[in-house]
């Protein structure tokens, strides 16, 4: 729902009704008012003889004792017949409503298995169509066969080093290792707020020469940065790469993360995303890059000559940055996502597609400076208003939830306005704007192309 000009995007919440069926009435049966009025003669008790109750009390306790347990009898089915659990096959395509936890527990695997071998988190989005591997092993784990090696304390010093990796730990490594954090700590002069990086080499054993390569060995990793450092001096900038941290990139770098976060009027709680460019203290140049993220933000600030508020750029330029680096379903599966989603809500699937292909044609990844997002171009106030029309919290950057908001919000705006024109109008520029302001040219221009589209998808 991109938003032109301010007044716009302010629709009205109607009030939905809920109905319920009646449930039918109960019939009695005419055979059950045909019986007759009187009572049958009551059945008179008969008393067994005190033998035969002993000799049936016998026989019952000798049945039994013949009993066999059930488990005994599973036991002897033969292999051949009892269930057999699914194979596991090497990769698996996601289907709608699939969860990896769900798929481990189909096959057998353990979740956090799965989740490594893929490489994905546990808030990690998956989407139908997408593959997934259930065999096989991650490529990260392969790092610890170098570990017997630098393990025996005969090693020497340069030998007894790892290398970090992208989600290491100092206490994984050391774990790994099968050495003492405060050794690790110690053999390369760290603490518990220190931070490393990719690429850092981290002491992980004495070697025979302990005391000595103990000084040299947080210099063992300094040559690497200097060079980079010296690159830098020229551009004064670094560019942001897939997977790097403010943290990191002052470490990698030779700067204190302070003065880093400094030169780029940074917090710690400011979004970085690739291709961005920061000022590097120190360097002659690095007062010139400083605008350059200013001057090439994943967003605009302006939208059809209207310039929206610093705030609410900014906030659309890190939603972007999010939908970025996370995985999306393609146009095609978008497609289908909505159309299934406006079936199930009764809505016109070809006008829920048609709104789709003009807001965003199908891409989930879309933002616009007004901080509308995804398919459905829904700004988070009408992300929250569709949360109360449907019942539940909608996270707009999820592409099921984006489109169950924006479907939600035609339904309602269909159910509330007088005619299919204002209800489009209302998408575009509020519900409030059009019954106070009527239509602006733009809005007419809006509406007359979801009708296109809505007949192109009819």
């Amino acid at each position: 729902m991109t938003t032109p000009r301010s007044p716009k995007k302010t629709p009205n919440m109607p009030i939905i009704a809920a109905t319920t069926a009646a449930l039918p009435a109960v019939m009695l049966s005419s055979l059950a008012l045909a019986q007759p009025a009187t009572a049958l003669p009551a059945v008179q008790p008969q008393r067994i003889p005190a033998t035969l109750a002993a000799a049936m009390q016998a026989q019952a306790s000798a049945v039994a004792a013949n009993v066999i347990p059930a488990s005994a009898v599973a036991a002897t089915i033969p292999a051949a017949m009892q269930p057999m659990a699914p194979s596991v096959p090497a990769t698996y395509t996601i289907v709608r409503g699939d969860t990896i936890s769900g798929i481990a527990a189909r096959y057998g695997l353990n979740t956090n298995t799965v989740l490594q071998l893929n490489q994905l988190s546990a808030n990690t989005i998956i989407y139908p169509g997408q593959q997934i591997k259930l065999t096989g092993s991650a490529t990260t784990p392969a790092a610890p066969a170098p570990a017997p090696t630098p393990a025996p304390s005969t090693a020497s010093s340069s030998d007894a080093t790892y290398t970090v990796k992208s989600g290491d730990t100092l206490g994984g490594i050391a774990a790994r290792h099968g050495v003492a954090l405060s050794d690790v700590f110690s053999w390369n002069g760290l603490n518990g707020r220190s931070i490393i990086y990719p690429g850092q080499k981290i002491k992980v054993g004495a070697g025979s020469k302990a005391p000595t390569p103990a000084a040299p060995a947080p210099t063992a990793p300094a040559p690497a940065p200097a060079p980079a450092v010296t690159a830098l001096a020229s551009t004064g900038a670094y560019t942001i790469k897939s997977g790097d941290t403010l943290g990191g990139i002052a470490a990698r770098l030779g700067v204190s993360l302070s003065s880093l976060l400094s030169a780029n009027k940074l917090s710690m709680s400011t979004i970085i995303y690739p291709g961005q460019k920061l000022a590097i203290p120190g360097a002659p140049a690095a007062p010139a890059p400083a605008p350059a993220p200013v001057t090439t933000p994943l967003v605009p600030s302006t939208f059809l000559g209207y310039t929206y508020p610093a705030a609410v750029v900014s906030s659309a330029n890190a939603n972007k940055a999010l939908l970025n680096a996370s995985p999306v379903p393609t146009a095609a599966q978008m497609k289908a996502i909505v159309a299934d989603t406006a079936r199930r809500m009764g809505v016109d699937p070809s006008l829920a597609l048609a709104f789709a292909y003009q807001e965003s044609g199908f891409n989930q990844r879309a933002v616009s400076p007004a901080n509308a997002i995804g398919t459905m171009q829904v700004v988070p106030s009408s992300g929250e208003w569709a949360s109360e029309l449907v019942g539940r919290k909608l996270n707009i950057l999820d592409p099921y939830d984006n489109v169950t908001a924006g479907v939600a919000i035609i339904r309602a705006l269909v159910n509330t306005s007088k005619d299919l024109n204002t209800a489009i109008a209302g998408y575009y520029q509020g519900q409030y704007s059009v019954s106070k302001y009527g239509m602006y040219d733009d809005t007419k221009a809006y509406v007359a192309a979801i009708l296109a589209h809505k007949k192109t998808f009819s």
